[in-house]
């Protein structure tokens, strides 16, 4: 008879049947963190059972579609699964192991796909003028396959989006089956280490921005004039460049009146704040801005995000909220940006 430890080296972990998932480890007593319980940062680690000698196992009941990753916790340090060869880097300096249940799928417009003309992307190292953190950012331009002027949508964490969401050919993919209007992008790297300062609702990043990627973007991509088109760029971000992405088209409605924000980071317990964003929507004039949000359930910003939609809703703002079954990390925030793109810039 096969042995659970058996069935996990042969097939590989975690052990898949609908919506449970059995994760199994060999060796020293240890616990299970991930998406699913929202990485231990509002419950306990996952205990796990010995079923047999230096084997431990637990089942976790997980959405039928979900995507997530995880980690063991053995001594007190973080471990990924040995039987998982499925690795992923989540952003942040840590190497994950993840999994898809068994209705899951990833997003098919992420893949490059024959005959589709593809935009130009272009990298720049741009002055930040005493702006932001160490003075300069890399940023990437992608310019649509298209020879008129466009809206530009500019994108916080830009490297991730760009190689990690795959955004250049989602875009690319969205274009070229009508879906969306052509769009320019430019790709904004964070200040490493600088990140939280810049991303916590700044009008120094705000001023960064509009002074020097604009006008930078300006120069080498086919953009509509704002002058004349008030509002239609766009600005997006997930986590804290959700939350910039939102403070600055509530500070820059005349220029970015559409917004996609996913798993904005509208409360965090690694800063003391209640964001003044609660403040700007509260007390402050409503912008002219049409706003796409979405949040996955397994992930903890899930319940700030549940919180300030009633307060976007009560102040009549034009937003779109969607839930989706995975977490914090961009194979989710892939999985599903190509909706909010469409929302925003889809052919009318």
């Amino acid at each position: 008879m096969t042995s659970l430890l058996e069935q996990a080296q042969a097939e590989g972990t975690p052990l898949l049947t609908g919506d449970l998932a059995t994760f199994v480890w060999q060796g020293a007593e240890a616990q299970l963190v991930g998406d699913f319980n929202h990485w231990s940062m509002e419950m306990k680690p996952i205990a796990m059972r010995q079923v047999e000698p230096d084997v431990w196992a637990v089942t976790v009941q997980i959405p039928s579609d979900a995507y997530s990753e995880y980690r063991f916790v053995v001594n007190g340090e973080f471990t990924a699964d040995p039987l998982n060869k499925r690795q992923s880097d989540d952003g942040m300096g840590h190497s994950n192991s993840f999994f898809w249940m068994p209705d899951g799928i990833d997003n098919p417009l992420a893949q490059e796909q024959p005959n589709v003309p593809k935009g130009q992307v272009t990298q720049h190292i741009l002055d930040g003028k005493g702006f932001v953190v160490d003075g300069q950012r890399t940023v990437h331009f992608y310019q649509p396959p298209v020879d008129q002027p466009v809206p530009l949508l500019v994108v916080f964490d830009g490297s991730g989006y760009l190689h990690k969401a795959k955004l250049a050919t989602i875009v690319d993919n969205l274009i070229a089956q009508g879906r969306i209007q052509p769009v320019a992008m430019a790709l904004v790297d964070p200040g490493g280490q600088g990140r939280v300062v810049e991303y916590a609702c700044s009008d120094a990043t705000t001023a960064f921005i509009i002074k020097c990627v604009l006008l930078e973007a300006q120069k080498h991509l086919k953009l509509i004039d704002i002058n004349q088109s008030p509002g239609t760029f766009g600005i997006m971000g997930a986590s804290m460049g959700g939350l910039m992405s939102m403070y600055i088209a509530h500070r820059a409605p005349e220029i970015f009146g559409h917004v996609l924000c996913e798993s904005g980071a509208f409360g965090s317990d690694h800063l003391y704040y209640r964001s003044v964003l609660y403040d700007l929507i509260r007390y402050a004039p409503k912008p002219n801005i049409k706003i796409w949000m979405d949040a996955g359930v397994q992930e903890w910003f899930i319940k700030p995000n549940r919180e300030i939609v009633p307060l976007l809703k009560e102040r009549g703002y034009d937003m779109t909220y969607v839930e989706h079954t995975s977490g914090h990390n961009y194979p989710s925030w892939r999985n599903i940006l190509w909706r909010g793109l469409e929302h925003l810039y889809g052919r009318t």
